[in-house]
């Protein structure tokens, strides 16, 4: 049976970074504007999400953040918690809201469990109500052997295996299949949907994004998303242009707003005593720069490669390979479909390599010159799903309502 009004609730840790709440964002910004009685929550540990604007029926509920330091441990991020008691904190936060809200769909974003199993309450409880349970895959995940060995401390194919009744991977299996290697059943691959990836867009109203940087000059747009673990990148990029060996193309660098105030400090000093090199912390639609930049130098995360590919720029990836190889198998692979050119950070910090590749950037080839169609069905193929399991409802849910 229909629900008139219906619900959907995503779940995203975001313990660091914009990644998670980004692509969280885009889906339920995609879904409202296809489904016009639809009303999405978004639950995010993001400590910046009030810094993004939200289309009408979307909304969200802020949870306590934490931090995931380098060695892949946690850390409450302001308050003076323990991570035992501020993990307490947040599923008490994210069931009850979901005990209220009472979704239609559930869909939980990379982390099957949540972050150290928050969610499995809230997944069990929905289960029980007759909630469709999604689980949200980005392309890549991480190398094989080290996702097989979190995921078995994890339990996390466990709940592939009898929780989930829908896997959307959000990128395309020609690019990658996100577990290869890891040991399912063929039960778990019947319920996988490749999406292929999330097409981005100028917002509407973007007018908080300043005018051209370089007036119409062209520019290169440097990028190292949240700015957390993108020091190196920026530093590279600055160091070519101080050498002033090439003529390059004017550069604006967003730093990121993770970014330690130190380090920003630092890169905007340097900035001021270069005459093509301008520099911002931090803008919250940056779609409108990546659209009317020349080219593109990122790290390698999910959402850049879908800008990349949305915006049809030609593309720099310099990925880390800590403490995940994520980015450096998303780079190599996209490299091996020509896609984009990569750099790897090892090389770090030869100025040389650095200004050839800076320097040849604006006449790469953008990624549709790859003749890859349908990469950015992603949008489409999630609001498709979303409202067959609308329409039709959940067996489960049918069940109850016919006893109610």
């Amino acid at each position: 049976m229909p629900t008139e009004h219906p619900r959907i609730l995503i779940y995203s840790h975001d313990s660091f970074g914009l990644g998670h709440l980004r692509r969280c964002r885009a889906i339920a910004h995609a879904m409202v504007e296809r489904m016009p009685r639809l009303s999405v929550i978004i639950l995010s540990g993001s400590p910046i999400i009030g810094s993004f604007d939200f289309r009408s029926r979307v909304d969200f509920v802020r949870v306590p953040g934490v931090i995931k330091l380098r060695d892949g441990a946690y850390s409450s991020h302001s308050l003076r918690l323990d991570i035992e008691d501020m993990l307490k904190l947040r599923a008490s936060i994210i069931e009850h809201t979901a005990d209220v809200f009472d979704p239609d769909i559930f869909i939980v974003d990379k982390e099957p469990l949540g972050l150290r199993g928050e969610v499995e309450g809230t997944l069990r409880m929905l289960k029980g109500r007759g909630s469709r349970l999604v689980l949200g895959l980005r392309d890549v995940m991480d190398d094989p052997a080290s996702l097989a060995g979190e995921w078995e401390r994890k339990h996390a194919v466990r709940a592939l295996e009898s929780i989930y009744d829908d896997i959307w991977v959000y990128g395309r299996k020609e690019i990658h299949d996100p577990l290869e290697g890891i040991d399912v059943s063929d039960r778990v691959r019947e319920k996988m949907l490749f999406t292929g990836y999330l097409r981005r867009e100028i917002p509407a109203s973007d007018g908080a994004v300043q005018n051209r940087p370089f007036g119409e000059e062209p520019f290169i747009l440097v990028t190292p998303g949240g700015g957390g673990d993108g020091m190196e990148l920026v530093d590279w990029v600055l160091r070519a242009y101080e050498a002033h060996e090439r003529p390059l193309f004017p550069a604006l660098v967003v730093l990121g707003p993770f970014m330690p105030a130190e380090a920003q400090a630092a890169f905007k000093a340097r900035a001021e005593a270069l005459r093509h090199v301008e520099v911002l912390r931090f803008t919250p639609v940056i779609e409108r720069l990546m659209a009317e930049a020349t080219a593109i130098v990122g790290m390698g995360g999910y959402n850049i490669f879908c800008e990349i590919l949305s915006f049809d720029k030609p593309t720099l990836l310099v990925p880390r390979v800590v403490p995940r190889r994520e980015q450096a198998i998303r780079a190599h692979k996209a490299e091996a479909a020509g896609l984009v050119t990569c750099l790897p950070i090892d090389a770090y910090p030869d100025v040389d390599i650095m200004v050839d590749a800076l320097a040849g950037l604006p006449e790469q080839t953008a990624p549709s010159a790859a003749g890859h169609n349908e990469l950015l069905s992603g949008l489409e193929v999630i609001n498709d799903r979303a409202e067959e399991i609308l329409r039709t409802g959940t067996p489960a849910k049918s069940q109850l309502s016919l006893v109610r």
